[in-house]
C-alpha cells in the first residue's frame, strides 16, 4: 500500500482525513503531529506517526513518502509561518523525495486574497502556499472548501473551478474529497472549490 502523510493528522479535519485512509485499504496513512503527546491517539488506532513541526525543519519527514495531504493550519494564529511557510517547506520536501501527488487543503477566497473582507492574512497565506504548489512541478490537487461545519457529511458536493457563492461543507465530506483527489487519474492539477451539494463525491471528481 502506498504511503500517505497527513499533515496536520491531529486536527478536526485531520482525524477524518487518516480515518478515511485506514479503512480504504488502497493507502497506509502516516500521522504528521506536532508533539508527543498527539502520538497516543494514532498509536491506539495502529497508524504509524511522524513528530514533525511545520514552524522547524521538515525536510526529512516526506523520505519514503507516495503521496501527501497537507491539512494543517494555525488556527489563524500563525498564518505566516504555518499556513503559507509551513506549506510551502512541505512541498519542497515532497518534491526532493520525488512524492507522486500533493494534496492541498486551501480554501475558498485563497484566489482573490485581496477582495476578501476578513481573514485576509489567512487567505493571502494560503494563495501563496498554493502558488508555491502550482510552480513546483509537483502533481498536485488543490481543494477549496467554504466554510467547515462539524455535521455528518452525506457523500455529496457541489463541485467546480470557481462557485461564485459561498456556503458550508462537513468536514467528513472535505476529508473525503481530500482522499479522494489523491489518485494520479482524478483532479490531476486541478484547483478547485466545493460546498455541500447533491453529486457523490467520486463523480464529482470525474468532473474536474
Amino acid at each position: 500500500m502506498e504511503k500517505v502523510l497527513v499533515a496536520g493528522a491531529n486536527g478536526t479535519t485531520g482525524k477524518k482525513i487518516v480515518s478515511i485512509l485506514k479503512n480504504n485499504g488502497h493507502y497506509e496513512p502516516i500521522a504528521m503531529v506536532r508533539k508527543k503527546e498527539q502520538i497516543a491517539h494514532f498509536k491506539d488506532n495502529k497508524v504509524q506517526t511522524i513528530l514533525a513541526d511545520l514552524e522547524k525543519d521538515v525536510s526529512d519527514v516526506t523520505n519514503g513518502i507516495d503521496r501527501v495531504i497537507f491539512a494543517a493550519g494555525s488556527g489563524g494564529k500563525k498564518v505566516e509561518e504555518v499556513d503559507q511557510n509551513g506549506a510551502i517547506k512541505l512541498v519542497d520536501a515532497a518534491k526532493n523525495s520525488n512524492v507522486k501527488k500533493f494534496v492541498m487543503l486551501s480554501s475558498m477566497g485563497a484566489d482573490n486574497p485581496e477582495e476578501a473582507s476578513d481573514l485576509k492574512a489567512y487567505l493571502k497565506a494560503k494563495h501563496n502556499a498554493d502558488e508555491h504548489l502550482k510552480q513546483s512541478g509537483l502533481e498536485y490537487a488543490i481543494v477549496r472548501p467554504g466554510a467547515l461545519i462539524n455535521d455528518d457529511g452525506n457523500g455529496k458536493i457541489e463541485i467546480d473551478n470557481k462557485l461564485n457563492k459561498s456556503g458550508e461543507i462537513p468536514r467528513r465530506d472535505v476529508a473525503e474529497t481530500l482522499v479522494g483527489s489523491l489518485e494520479d487519474s482524478v483532479a490531476k492539477n486541478k484547483t478547485f472549490e466545493i460546498l455541500k451539494g447533491d453529486t457523490f463525491i467520486e463523480a464529482a471528481l470525474e468532473k474536474i
